[in-house]
């Protein structure tokens, strides 16, 4: 046990170094560049932190100065999760090779690691707060706890899923595929209107790549916000907007290049995607036709499940107050595809119901 705890630790802090050192390079040009009289040599430490928490998907409380005005940031990148992950998987993999099998049992190990990276990142996100900034510490757990555990789960032996959990996993992934190529249609037909944003902002080399970087891990939420506004339930980029298919209020937005994809008025022929989600029930029948009636409803409840949690990851706040409902409504999402992808499961259960009859 107390060496499993000791190469648990040493990769939980190489882990956490991996991402944090590169982090830590561009979070010091951004410091050096951005000229500022009043910063401190621990800026782009506390920087380089926050971008690795914002990457753990770790909400912040804001206090900007110089007006103080508090505001958060919750609405942060669905892609930046896949750093840790991977970076988890790796050292997770390194650290059972130094083992050498001198455990007992590998999902003991599994937690071990996952709880002592929850711990760490807890600490650096306590440690971390500033004035300013402080992250919300005490979600960190949580969060890491989660990314690390099913970043481990894909490293040696692993547990059968449920194949009610594995159904449900495929229909949504067939429903975020085909909302990113149509957000990459989108990029392709709005690409004047991206590029004019992307002018306007003058980032110059070095910030031209990181909004570039910036965007591609906004990207899954553009694509959650695409199925949420062909589901009918439509997006939010502000307070008291709404932009669907059938009602649309918009006013100022930020100047994020990804944002050039919107829609600039009412396009009621876009309700003709919740025939693609009512599609999605049909699959799920045909796919558990041969299950009793409580796997279908698993699997219908796993897909909702999924469903809520990238309709969270991909809503929030964005600093200010005109801008504190960002993305898709959690509950509209989900309950649009509840009832949409539920007509097509149980139409479709009906008539085959009837036809073995």
């Amino acid at each position: 046990m107390q060496r499993v705890l000791s190469v648990s630790l040493s990769h939980v802090i190489r882990s956490a170094a991996f991402l944090i050192l590169p982090f830590s390079f561009i979070s010091l040009i951004a410091w050096a560049t951005a000229g500022s009289a009043s910063g401190s040599t621990t800026d782009p430490i506390r920087g380089a932190v926050w971008i690795w928490l914002g990457a753990h998907h770790i909400p912040f409380q804001l206090a900007l100065p110089p007006s103080g005005i508090s505001g958060y940031l919750t609405f942060l990148p669905i892609g930046a999760v896949v750093l840790p992950f991977i970076v988890v998987r790796t050292t997770f993999a390194r650290a059972l090779d130094r083992l050498k099998g001198d455990f007992h049992d590998l999902n003991g190990v599994r937690l071990i690691f996952s709880m002592m990276y929850a711990l760490f990142t807890t600490l650096l996100a306590f440690a971390s707060r500033s004035t300013a900034i402080s992250p919300q510490w005490y979600l960190a757990p949580i969060f890491a706890f989660l990314i690390a555990f099913l970043a481990t789960m894909t490293v040696g032996y692993r547990l059968t899923p449920s194949r009610t959990l594995i159904i449900a996993t495929r229909l949504l992934a067939i429903i975020i595929g085909a909302a990113f190529l149509i957000v990459m249609i989108l990029i392709i037909a709005n690409f004047a209107q991206v590029k004019n944003i992307t002018t306007s902002l003058e980032p110059g080399i070095f910030g031209g790549f990181l909004l570039l970087a910036l965007n591609v891990l906004y990207l899954p939420n553009a694509a959650v916000g695409v199925a949420a506004y062909f589901s009918g339930s439509g997006v939010a980029v502000g307070a008291g907007t709404i932009i669907s298919p059938l009602w649309y209020q918009l006013g100022q937005i930020p100047a994020l290049p990804l944002l050039g994809i919107l829609p600039v008025a009412k396009q009621p022929f876009a309700v003709i995607g919740v025939l693609f989600f009512i599609g999605i029930g049909v699959l799920l029948a045909f796919l558990t036709r041969e299950y009793q009636l409580q796997g279908m409803v698993q699997s219908f409840v796993f897909t909702l499940a999924g469903v809520a949690l990238f309709g969270y990851l991909a809503s929030g706040s964005l600093i200010t107050t005109e801008m504190g409902a960002v993305g898709v409504s959690i509950w509209k999402f989900t309950v649009s595809l509840f009832i949409e992808i539920g007509i097509g499961l149980l139409a479709t259960t009906l008539i085959l119901n009837k036809a073995r009859k």
